[in-house]
């Protein structure tokens, strides 16, 4: 599920074109991918793939985001980061609440299909993160895009393992106990979103709050002890 870390980055100079055509590319790869995920998760049954599904929708509309404030100055891109945080957060509450409710179901889901399926969205998620690692450690907004891009690939192993879970033991317990641990990483990944988020609008509040040097008037600067001579 989607994913921010360590300090504040507010010194981080405004992102090149190039990383305004990875976002592009990112958000076409993870539109697509949802559909096609969403579609399967359908006709397979599986909640976990439903989950992988909606948080390729929420990844395309994070790339969205990070790209309307590209151009901004840092606070802005940190306001966005922490939005995107909450909406994480809310998100994996969610999915974590509808793996709950299906489980008590009992539904068995189609094992192949989400085999194949999650192989196919860690391809796209590896495409993806591959062009974004050179963006890894930059301020929170581009901190955000990375972890999100990351902790979607555990989430494609994750839901291979569960497809597997569901060919060997027939039940549909693996598949409701791996959209909860995506569930959890979503919930954990929008922890890391807003503490680096806040931790840089203060950094930007305390530098706006912090008045300019004025240069000290004539009379309060040293004396100068003039020498006569005799």
């Amino acid at each position: 599920m989607s994913a921010c870390c360590s300090g504040s980055c507010s010194s981080t100079p405004p992102p090149d074109g190039r990383y305004r055509k990875v976002l592009w590319a990112a958000l076409i790869i993870n539109f697509a991918m949802f559909g096609v995920e969403l579609a399967s998760s359908l006709a397979a049954g599986s909640v976990s793939l439903l989950a992988d599904s909606v948080d390729f929708l929420g990844d395309a509309a994070n790339y969205g985001v990070s790209l309307f404030v590209l151009g901004m100055a840092v606070v802005w891109r940190s306001r966005a980061a922490y939005a995107k945080g909450v909406v994480m957060g809310v998100f994996g509450v969610l999915v974590l609440a509808r793996a709950l409710w299906l489980g008590l179901d009992g539904h068995l889901p189609h094992a192949g299909t989400m085999g194949a399926v999650s192989l196919l969205a860690l391809a796209a998620n590896g495409a993806v993160a591959a062009m974004l690692y050179a963006f890894r450690n930059g301020d929170a907004n581009m901190r955000s895009v990375w972890l999100c891009t990351r902790n979607d690939m555990i989430g494609n192993l994750a839901v291979m393992l569960a497809a597997l879970g569901v060919f060997g033991t027939r039940a549909g317990w693996p598949d409701i106990v791996v959209a909860s641990i995506m569930a959890c990483l979503g919930l954990s990944a929008a922890r890391e979103v807003i503490r680096q988020a806040r931790a840089e609008l203060r950094e930007q509040a305390l530098a706006a709050s912090v008045p300019e040097s004025v240069p000290a008037p004539a009379s309060a600067r040293s004396p100068i002890i003039e020498i006569r001579r005799s």
